[in-house]
């Protein structure tokens, strides 16, 4: 298992374990804060605008996501950061994930519908979903309960999942965030249809490959797997919501049962489609029926995650964190690329030399090889080596040994340090040929200026992982998050204009 893969796939595997065996705490969730920070910027911003609705949006999204980055980016520089990065993805998998929680308000309504408690079953249905439980009768609340248990295992346990495979810690934090503000004002009511249009398109594009990933998944744990992708395929165009329909037509098709139909939400009466029309109306028991699928497919949803997680590190190269792999270091490839490019330099002092036959130039290749020598403050030329290179020079003048010795000198450089002023006195040895040393030297600058800007490039472009910085982690992901507000609302200023001028 990669490093960049393994504390993801142990931060989730226990994160999914905790919220199966803990669920949801009553007090202190880290989702109820995020929606009371969202509930108080509304308060600030609200007005009839999607404008303003999008700058909301990219406050609360963009901030969780971009602080969700910064915190990756920290635990990487602890004693134990692959310990560390496990437990940070246990935490934010177990605070996104409401898998059982979910299961938990089904079977509550479940049981009062079977004990023959019609008022009770309708007091707990708003815990489960929004619609108006007043005039419900028991066959409506047994089928809202099922199209609620459908479409929150996406939204509240696939999708999250989908985002942190392809994002780490910041993925699952950034789809929560973006999930819990369509929840808050992602309505039609008067209130919100303008200024919660953001926060409702923005919820579609992040929640559309974990409701097919869902709906693929259904069908393969269902007991109907053919029944499943049929009536998918059929009626979840049907459904006015685009992740929605292909879930809930999936969970009908695999339950056997007829989803769709008349519902009423906050005063609103709505007529939709029916999913599976040819199937039977949804009873009590089949509550548990699906719920039991639920659980099989945020299972699956979970081995999906980490096999997808380790495609993504293994395709990028990069960490939970968004550095690089363990074992990738930039430092390191900057050393490397340097003394590649000091040892290219001096050879090619070398060749010059060589055809002079001047023991002078003894002087030139310590200067070259004393300025060659800076690369990122790791690597360079050792002033010993350079006035052992003047002096054998100075004493053998033979293009042979100006080779040997330069070589040698170029493969001792990776310890080394480069002093410049004590390779001025080195390169005294070489007193005989002074007019051949000065007849080198503008080519030997040269050389030593090719080497120091190719030494610079290759010891930036190595960098680059290493140096963004925590403040470029946080500005690349309130960027990314503004951005496609930005974008999702100049589409609903274009469509507005369109209608206007209809």
């Amino acid at each position: 298992m990669r490093a960049g893969h393994a504390p993801f796939a142990y931060g989730a595997a226990l994160g999914f374990l905790g919220d199966l065996l803990a669920g949801d705490p009553r007090r202190g969730h880290p989702v109820a804060a995020f929606g009371r920070v969202a509930a108080a910027a509304e308060r600030a911003l609200w007005r009839g605008h999607r404008g303003l609705g999008a700058l909301h949006t990219a406050l609360c999204a963009g901030g969780a996501a971009a602080g969700a980055a910064l915190l990756a980016r920290t635990v990487r520089t602890a004693p134990a950061p692959r310990v560390a990065e496990a437990a940070l993805t246990a935490a934010a998998t177990w605070a996104v994930l409401g898998g059982t929680s979910l299961g938990r308000e089904a079977r509550a309504v479940g049981d009062a519908l079977a004990a023959g408690d019609l008022a009770a079953a309708r007091e707990r249905l708003p815990h489960l979903c929004g619609r108006d439980p007043r005039e419900l009768d028991e066959g409506q609340i047994a089928r809202a309960v099922v199209e609620s248990v459908a479409e929150n295992t996406s939204d509240a346990v696939v999708g999250a999942l989908v985002w942190g495979a392809l994002g780490g810690v910041p993925g699952l934090v950034g789809f929560r965030a973006v999930n819990t503000l369509d929840a808050m004002v992602g309505h039609k009511s008067p209130r919100y249809r303008r200024f919660g249009w953001a926060a409702a398109r923005l919820d579609d594009v992040v929640g559309w490959p974990g409701a097919r990933l869902t709906a693929v998944l259904a069908a393969v744990a269902g007991p109907d797997p053919r029944g499943a992708l049929r009536i998918a395929r059929r009626d979840a165009r049907k459904h006015p919501s685009p992740n929605a329909g292909p879930v809930e037509a999936a969970f009908a098709g695999a339950l056997g049962v007829r989803l769709g139909g008349t519902l009423a939400y906050q005063g609103r009466v709505e007529h939709r489609p029916i999913l599976g029309a040819e199937l039977r109306q949804v009873a009590v028991a089949d509550i548990e029926r699906a719920v039991r699928l639920s659980r099989r497919v945020s299972l699956l949803a979970l081995c999906c995650a980490i096999a997808g997680r380790a495609v993504v590190t293994a395709t990028t190269g990069r960490g939970p964190g968004g550095g690089p792999a363990r074992g990738e270091n930039g430092p390191t490839r900057a050393a490397t690329a340097g003394t590649s490019s000091v040892m290219g330099s001096a050879e090619r002092a070398a060749g010059v030399l060589s055809r002079t036959r001047a023991t002078g130039a003894a002087a030139e290749v310590a200067g070259v090889l004393g300025r060659t020598g800076v690369t990122d403050g790791r690597t360079g030329i050792a002033s010993t080596a350079a006035g052992a290179a003047a002096g054998v020079l100075s004493r053998t003048g033979s293009a042979s040994g100006v080779t040997s010795v330069t070589s040698r000198t170029g493969a001792g450089n990776r310890r080394s340090r480069a002093a410049g002023g004590r390779t001025g006195a080195a390169s005294a040895a070489g007193g005989d040929g002074a007019g051949a040393a000065r007849d080198t030297t503008g080519v030997s600058s040269r050389t030593g200026a090719a080497g120091r800007t190719s030494t610079a490039r290759r010891t930036r472009i190595a960098d680059r992982p290493t140096s963004a910085g925590r403040g470029g982690v946080l500005l690349r992901g309130v960027a990314g998050v503004v951005g496609v507000v930005a974008v999702v609302g100049v589409v609903g200023r274009l469509a507005e204009g369109c209608r206007g001028r209809a």
